[in-house]
């Protein structure tokens, strides 16, 4: 117990030094919110990494779809990578930094407002994040709850309240560069720990033979004619385990704090950089996660069940661990407390900025003839609004415990799936297509919301929501997006744009002539 919470301390105290070092690097609107877009390419891409998986990947997802497909399950982890990140970084990062840099947007609302020239949209949009994200929010603390249980033997509130506090410190002290610097360190213990307690975890089986064959021995109730089912290539139900790749890898190109890292990237070269080591970031830590829950059916005497004869999967990842040393327990408690903070103060950064530059600052200025609010106004509204969001999603966290409202995944699914089938399409084609047409995000908007608030409201009602497929949060977040995909090109194209050019000077921005090394492009020679 000495040494865990030994680990503990210390954890903190660099947590919260890093934010009062980061402190000068807050004193304007740019530099709290994103870091003076000079970020390198090292932060940006462990900044992108740890707020991509957090406490519902390790304990919520990685038990629940570990236990469902098995060792198949690796194949989300691996989408992660590819789609997630690499493709991410590939497809939006220099368009993202162009864009956004050239129409001094600092939020994925304020995108909106300005590249489609609608105040209406900007508003809208905020709305949207302010909704979905904080049952995303809140659902971070959940993953965290039985593994206190577990080591400390403490009450679930007092976990919420601890990383409640210690990340209200280093966000409204540091802003967005104490964040990173933070999210750095975080990723470093998450790569180390994910791998620490893969080899513990296979090591407590015989090993990884061992455990494989185990494995393969239990029955799948989804496949019962597949022998080995669980450690079979796509698992006993690969057209269910595509949804959850594409919902928690495409998913992430619409997601405000995520996108809203490659706003502050710092040149050409951070992005090169960072779309390798985020995609190698994401390979070991989304990858681990989910191959680590592959193994879950190999503690089913060891879970919790619900009376209907259910696996608590929020218990199986916990179940799994509470056989490891003292020592590997304290490195799992760090390990969950990096992802979980380092994604939450990605959330309430993205949700305090979105509120103060896009709804309030706005608002102000329509009562004031113009006049909009200074710096140090606006930087005290967004430190009010993310201390607001930080005891919001603490109280919603600890009423869902104490109600057993719904699964880790669950809430993720609905709020992913919600920003995802909004954003996604409108953001992508609006980078791209000059096209694109105010009309038709306002149709994302609507398809996207709408999806997932009919998912919600079946769920609640016990109604079959479009067909038994569709049920699934997560799968209706894949509806979501793909309607966005092809909602988005068929409106724009029977409505027109608002002002077409100025968004012909808008798309500019990519026609800049800039020199680049040799190594880059080769030199025209005349014949």
């Amino acid at each position: 117990m000495i040494l865990k919470i030994i680990l503990l301390l210390l954890f903190f105290a660099v947590m919260i030094g890093v934010g009062i070092y980061c402190r000068k690097s807050a004193s304007d609107v740019q530099g709290f919110v994103l870091g003076g877009r000079n970020v390198g390419s090292w932060l940006t891409a462990f900044a992108f990494g740890t707020s991509y998986f957090s406490a519902v990947i390790f304990v919520g997802y990685a038990g629940q779809f570990g236990w469902k497909y098995g060792l198949s399950a690796t194949w989300i982890g691996i989408g992660n990578a590819l789609i997630g990140s690499l493709l991410a970084w590939r497809i939006l990062g220099r368009r993202t930094r162009l864009m956004t840099h050239h129409l001094q947007s600092a939020t994925m609302p304020d995108f909106f407002g300005k590249r489609f020239s609608s105040e209406a949209l900007k508003i809208a949009a905020s709305v949207i994040v302010f909704v979905f994200l904080i049952p995303y929010t809140a659902s971070l603390y959940n993953g965290l709850s039985r593994l206190f249980s577990m080591a400390f033997s403490i009450d679930y509130l007092w976990c919420v309240l601890g990383m409640a506090v210690l990340t209200g410190i280093y966000v409204l002290v540091g802003g967005y560069m104490a964040t990173a610097v933070n999210d750095f360190i975080q990723g470093m213990i998450m790569l180390v720990g994910i791998c620490a307690v893969i080899g513990a975890v296979l090591t407590g089986n015989g090993g990884f033979s061992a455990a494989v064959e185990s494995l393969s021995q239990i029955p799948s109730e989804a496949a019962p004619g597949l022998s080995g089912a669980f450690v079979s290539f796509l698992g006993p139900q690969p057209i269910y385990l595509l949804g959850v790749v594409l919902l928690t890898s495409l998913g992430t190109w619409g997601l405000p704090q995520m996108v809203g890292k490659f706003y502050a990237i710092r040149n050409e070269a951070a992005i090169r950089k960072g779309t390798f080591i985020s995609t190698f970031f994401a390979i070991i830590v989304a990858g681990g996660c989910y191959f680590l829950g592959g193994f879950g059916r190999l503690y089913g005497s060891a879970i919790e069940y619900t009376p209907a004869g259910t696996p608590v999967y929020d218990s199986i990842v916990p179940s799994m661990l509470s056989t490891l040393p003292d020592l590997m327990i304290g490195v799992v408690i760090i390990l969950v407390l990096s992802a979980s903070m380092s994604t939450l103060s990605s959330l309430v950064l993205t949700s305090g900025s979105t509120l103060t530059l896009d709804i309030i600052d706005p608002a102000v200025a329509a009562t004031r003839k113009g006049k909009h609010l200074g710096e140090g106004s606006k930087l005290l509204s967004i430190r009010l609004l993310v201390l607001f969001f930080i005891v919001v999603s603490s109280v919603l966290a600890i009423i869902q415990a104490k109600s057993s409202v719904t699964f880790i995944a669950q809430l993720m699914g609905i709020s992913w799936g919600a920003l995802a089938g909004a954003f996604l399409a409108p953001f992508l084609y609006g980078l791209y297509w000059k096209r694109t047409s105010a009309a038709s995000v306002w149709a994302s908007f609507i398809a996207g919301v709408g999806v997932m608030c009919g998912c919600m409201y079946c769920t609640f009602t016990g109604q079959v929501f479009i067909s038994p497929y569709f049920t699934s949060p997560i799968n209706a977040g894949v509806l979501a997006m793909l309607l966005g995909l092809i909602i988005v090109p068929l409106v724009s194209l029977c409505t027109p744009v608002k002002d077409t050019k100025a968004v012909d000077k808008m798309f500019k921005c990519y026609e800049s002539t800039v020199r680049v090394p040799a190594s880059t492009s080769l030199i025209e020679e005349k014949e």
